[in-house]
């Protein structure tokens, strides 16, 4: 599924289109339910470099939401880390890990826009190959050091992307083959509660257990997948089920 999700993207960019676009329509659609109920909660967006658009960033700023995006790499926004990434390789090649360096500063682009950008230069490799990352975000750098916003704020959207992923495959949520928008949202909706459930069951019933931590998949094999043996007729349905199943 999000296999598919990166080769539409993909698609769109080669079709001249931006796959950001509606972001901003819908952005501005679900905040408003939001604050209809908590009218002065802090919102912030988080969101991968595919939508790293001046647009939603203008739209964030006029209307109280911070944002958090990460940002494609271009030769400018290295060179303005060449020390960072000199540093990471020497120690790449000194102690043979891959290290992390951090650099925050304010970035421009055309058209002017002024924002708090960092970078983590990650050496993927214990060749030193550098894969430097970089973001940008409203959030003040007082608060927020730069470790922490790529850390603990940005990285923990890839665990959200694998929590979706997780009610996609293990529960079957990506199956909206439906002709209907409706009888797809219904099949999303009950996926969800299940999601919800199953969550519910490895957060409570599962807490000292093997399965703490088990993913939703490895919870249905192991815990409630029921096996039966199917006699079909013509006239009947025949299930038969262990005894030991109640």
């Amino acid at each position: 599924m999000f296999c598919g999700r990166h080769l539409l993207a993909a698609k769109l960019r080669s079709a001249g289109v931006d796959a950001a676009a509606g972001a901003v329509e819908e952005l501005a659609r679900i905040v408003a339910q939001i604050r209809q109920c908590w009218p002065y909660v802090r919102i912030l967006v988080r969101a991968d470099s595919g939508f790293g658009r001046d647009e939603l960033m203008a739209w964030c700023e006029a209307n109280r939401v911070d944002y958090l995006l990460g940002v494609q790499k271009n030769p400018r926004l290295v060179a303005a880390i060449e020390d960072e990434l000199a540093r990471a390789e020497a120690k790449s090649r000194s102690s043979g890990k891959p290290p992390r360096h951090y650099r925050d500063f304010r970035w421009r682009t055309a058209p002017p826009r002024a924002a708090r950008g960092g970078s983590s230069p990650r050496p993927s490799s214990l060749a030193a190959r550098a894969n430097p990352r970089f973001v940008v975000t409203s959030l003040k750098r007082a608060s927020f050091p730069a470790k922490y916003v790529y850390e603990k704020l940005y990285c923990a959207r890839g665990e959200m992307e694998n929590r979706i992923k997780e009610c996609q495959l293990d529960l079957y949520a990506a199956r909206t083959s439906t002709a209907t928008m409706r009888a797809n949202q219904l099949r999303l909706w009950f996926a969800s509660m299940a999601y919800v459930l199953v969550c519910a069951v490895r957060r409570i019933g599962l807490q000292h257990t093997p399965f703490s931590e088990a993913t939703c998949g490895t919870i249905r094999l192991r815990l409630l997948k029921i096996g039966a043996l199917v006699r079909i007729s013509v006239r009947r349905i025949k299930i038969a089920m262990a005894s030991g199943v109640r």
